[in-house]
């Protein structure tokens, strides 16, 4: 009886491939194979498959040489890739491998989906502009940062939401003096652009005055990328250098006061990627990630606490009008690292972004009796949440 051992590399937590590109993707997600394949991919480490007379079992392998061949594997759908007589360009091979494989490369703090990842390096290697979306707190301004991290790229930061005077900061100003008359200083935006393969971040766009939309028409435009330094006609203009990425940060909603509508015209200049809001275990790894020597209970605590509330803002008629962002989690978690207690955290860092109005209805008090739950103490249980009497019920008595 003849015994056939495969190697595979696990693209995903249900996929994997061989060496000529064949996918495989797992049916059954409660079966032994999908936890092979979800364990060697959070390991990056060769799945093995072993075939032997009718008998199939998975394992996992720290080495070993992909396989071309194409076994018929149990419970997979398989997907061959479509041969093609056209040779692609070896540079163009170098990039695909790169963005297939750079889930790696991704800052283990970043808690990021792989498409996403691949899709955000992609479209910085192509050049194009980026705008990060999502809920704020949840990791926009980081990955941009990583962008430019990962790739070794020079990058540049302004923030537009703080900026009052949008021709000063991209453009620049005009000066006098009596030595050297009138002349003109150009804004570190102005270099910025001019730089070969830099990241240009943009943060907080949907903050900026309406002026800095304007000025960005032309640079963002594929057909134009330049920058006009004065209103006149014959005035001298800046081309964009080639690589140059530009990703932006925007928050979109109404829970968002402070920002504009962003033009459509504007909008259109960008790629669009959307942060997820992080699940609760997702939440307990970077939380552990970041403070190694926390308590697990206590960070679990946190955990819950923040995905209550981010399952009500998801209900048709939630309590709250806004949910904990990541930001609030990791100061919770700070806080607690630097000896406060949970209900002490979430005095000082949680209850202040909920209204108190209403009583026992208030947006506070649902926040509250969920870290309620958290801070139970047998010689000093804290009742008055769950036990108030109504105002009916003292007169009655």
């Amino acid at each position: 009886m003849q015994k056939i051992k495969f190697y595979f590399s696990p693209i995903a937590a249900d996929k994997f491939q061989n060496k000529a590109g064949d996918t495989w993707t797992i049916k059954n997600k409660s079966g032994k194979l999908y936890e092979k394949c979800k364990y060697s991919h959070k390991n990056e480490i060769m799945l093995t498959v072993t075939i032997e007379g009718d008998t199939v079992s998975y394992g996992t392998a720290s080495n070993g040489l992909m396989t071309k061949d194409t076994p018929d594997i149990p419970g997979t759908k398989l997907k061959t890739v479509k041969s093609t007589s056209t040779k692609l360009p070896e540079e163009q091979v170098a990039l695909m491998e790169f963005i297939n494989t750079s889930a790696k490369l991704r800052p283990e703090i970043l808690k990021m989906a792989d498409l996403k990842w691949k899709y955000l390096m992609r479209s910085a290697l192509r050049g194009k502009n980026i705008m990060m979306t999502g809920p704020a707190g949840c990791g926009k301004t980081m990955a941009a940062k990583s962008v430019a991290t990962v790739l070794d790229r020079p990058d540049f930061y302004f923030n537009l939401g703080a900026t009052q005077d949008p021709r000063s900061t991209l453009i620049g100003n005009t000066h006098f003096n009596k030595e050297d008359g009138t002349y003109f200083s150009e804004a570190l935006f102005v270099k910025a652009i001019q730089t070969e393969n830099a990241v240009i971040l943009l943060d907080e766009l949907s903050r900026a005055h309406p002026d800095a939309h304007n000025i960005l028409m032309t640079v963002l435009d594929e057909g134009q990328r330049y920058l006009r330094l004065d209103e006149a006609d014959d005035s001298p203009t800046i081309k964009v250098a080639p690589g140059v990425t530009f990703i932006a940060t925007a928050n979109i909603g109404n829970e968002y006061t402070a920002t504009r509508v962003m033009d459509r015209a504007l909008l259109d200049r960008f790629i669009i990627v959307e942060m997820d809001v992080l699940d609760t275990e997702q939440e307990t790894d970077l939380l552990t990630y970041l403070y190694p020597n926390l308590d697990a209970k206590s960070i679990g605590a946190i955990a819950d606490i923040v995905g209550g509330t981010r399952k009500e803002i998801l209900t048709e008629t939630p309590r709250i009008s806004t949910a904990i962002s990541t930001r609030n989690s990791v100061e919770m978690a700070s806080l607690m690292y630097d000896g406060f207690q949970i209900d002490e955290a979430a005095e000082v860092c949680i209850y202040p972004q909920f209204d108190n109005s209403g009583g026992l209805d208030s947006e506070r008090t649902f926040v509250k009796q969920l870290v309620q739950k958290h801070c139970y103490d047998e010689n000093n249980v804290n009742e008055d949440l769950f036990n108030v009497e109504t105002e009916e019920e003292v007169q009655t008595a």
